[in-house]
């Protein structure tokens, strides 16, 4: 059954908020940001589209891009910034955050291609190599 409640906190982008502890799966990853901008593009083109029948879009095409600002692209931005915000500090706090096989984008460990939590260390410290600064 399709849970109703997680469709609308992914539409809304309410979830990975700071009170995530990372302490199960990201519920956030890039890829979750523009699943999250393609779902409110096609409804908002969709809304727009069905309208134009009822509307002269002549006057009034400028709504559109106006809407998507104010309901796809800044909400989106706003929650990219808060994403690497979280995983500035998550490469901080843990063991993986500085291992050369830790991807932020994903929060995932691209040896073991599992993702990584506070609580879970998919190599448990054995494979850690650190990252190369240049």
């Amino acid at each position: 059954m399709i849970n109703l409640d997680k469709i609308i906190d992914l539409f809304m982008f309410r979830e990975g908020t700071e009170e995530d502890d990372y302490s199960t799966k990201p519920v956030v990853t890039t890829g979750s940001i523009v699943w999250g901008v393609l779902f409110r593009f096609a409804i908002i083109m969709l809304v727009s589209l069905s309208l134009m029948h009822y509307i002269d879009w002549k006057f009034y095409w400028w709504t559109v891009f106006i809407a998507i600002w104010f309901f796809v692209a800044y909400p989106a931005n706003r929650q990219y910034e808060q994403f690497y915000t979280r995983m500035d500090k998550f490469e901080e706090e843990t063991l993986c955050g500085s291992c050369k096989y830790f991807s932020p984008t994903g929060q995932l460990c691209t040896m073991y291609d599992e993702h990584v939590s506070k609580t879970h260390i998919p190599c448990d410290g054995e494979s850690w190599e650190p990252k190369q600064f240049s």
